[in-house]
């Protein structure tokens, strides 16, 4: 059959934990799976005029002829699944990631190919479960016509597409998810911070091994620094291969700042971008990229020390809580400090040589200094010589 072309726009939609659901019971997940389908999915599918062109395992491909109706539909689907995995336990739960993109696509043989199917398909990667990715095409067609919000994901290297797409999530109104989050985490009393996966730009799986290590070796350069509370990675790698909100995750890890990131390597030759974000405002404190050859020993130690280094330098404690009369007052400990030093000028005809004078004098520092918290400058103004 003779290939075609023309403008569509395409949807593809994955289950979310497809493996993980067939482990634990293969029988139900596929009964659960026959039943949305036949009660929800292929219904919306009739109804907004899309066109089921495959499906591969848990994953659909669907053709809509405008960007309206693959909106519509795949909100009302969305919508649909919430309903559905309200009152299901959270392991039984199927949720669908979806994207959505429009483009010249070739069709032959009932199936459709082209650049722009595959970005539908990575934009679905890019999803939260439960949620939609859209590329900037679709957002400017749907803009006004459907009374959804988009936020911008800014641009994305996507795998095996050779430009960058900027990409937008669809704000979907989940009442029922609002209601079952946890609370919100109290920070603690030092500044906190969490190191997100480092994203792999490269667009090969065997570089995955080299962004995980580097962000363990600055977990763990961080944890060597006492007075900053630091996520473990096992937490803090929850995320990886998710598009998520950075205050979600100050949230839900009760930290202050975040450091994130992306790995882009080619040969020998590596680029590393990295961002320190403030968790409770959203806003970026902190960016550098570091370029360099993985054979070179400069360039591994400057980011070995730059990223832990500049991201503890911009961790600030919180505010003390409470209003200033609240707090114990804290004295400056002059005369405290200073009743030694005269008590020293006394017995300075007694010593022997001016070294063992100064000797007694730090000694009387360290001992008062010990019990009397208050600012160097009262010690420092009193070890003036005479």
């Amino acid at each position: 059959m003779a290939s075609t072309r023309r403008l569509a726009a395409i949807l593809a939609a994955d289950v979310v934990g497809y493996s993980r659901l067939m482990g634990a019971d293969e029988g139900d997940t596929l009964a659960r799976l026959r039943a949305i389908r036949a009660q929800l999915l292929d219904p919306k599918i009739a109804e907004h005029y899309g066109r089921l062109v495959k499906t591969t395992g848990d994953g659909l491909l669907i053709e809509f002829g405008s960007v309206v109706d693959a909106l519509r539909c795949a909100t009302e689907v969305q919508a649909g699944l919430l309903g559905r995995n309200a009152m299901a336990p959270a392991d039984k739960r199927v949720e669908y990631r979806i994207g959505i993109n429009m483009g010249d696509i070739v069709v032959e043989d009932d199936d459709i190919f082209g650049d722009d199917v595959n970005v539908a398909a990575r934009l679905e990667a890019l999803a939260e479960p439960g949620g939609i990715c859209v590329s900037a095409r679709v957002q400017e067609d749907a803009a006004g016509k459907l009374g959804l919000a988009f936020e911008d994901m800014g641009e994305r290297a996507l795998k095996n597409i050779a430009r960058p797409v900027r990409a937008y999530r669809v704000a979907m109104e989940r009442p029922a998810e609002a209601a079952r989050e946890p609370p919100q985490l109290p920070l603690p009393d030092k500044p906190s911070i969490a190191v997100l996966p480092f994203q792999n730009m490269s667009g090969d799986p065997e570089q995955e091994y080299f962004a995980d290590g580097m962000v363990e070796e600055i977990i763990t350069a961080l944890s060597r620094i006492r007075w900053l509370f630091v996520i473990a990675r096992n937490s803090s790698f929850t995320y990886k291969g998710r598009a998520v909100d950075v205050k979600q995750v100050g949230r839900e890890l009760g930290v202050r700042y975040v450091l994130e990131g992306s790995v882009r390597k080619g040969g020998s030759r590596v680029r590393i971008s990295a961002q320190l974000i403030d968790a409770l405002t959203g806003t970026h404190l902190w960016a550098d990229r570091f370029d360099g050859s993985l054979t070179s020993l400069s360039f591994r130690t400057k980011w070995r020390r730059t990223l832990p280094g500049s991201s503890s330098r911009h961790c600030k404690p919180p505010k003390p809580l409470g209003p200033p009369d609240a707090r114990p007052p804290i004295s400056p400990p002059t005369t405290f400090i200073c009743a030694p030093m005269r008590w020293s000028r006394r017995r300075q005809g007694k010593s022997t040589t001016r070294f063992g004078l100064w000797r007694r004098r730090l000694r009387a520092i360290r001992i008062m200094g010990l019990h009397s918290p208050g600012p160097r400058s009262a010690i420092s103004g009193c070890c003036t010589t005479t």
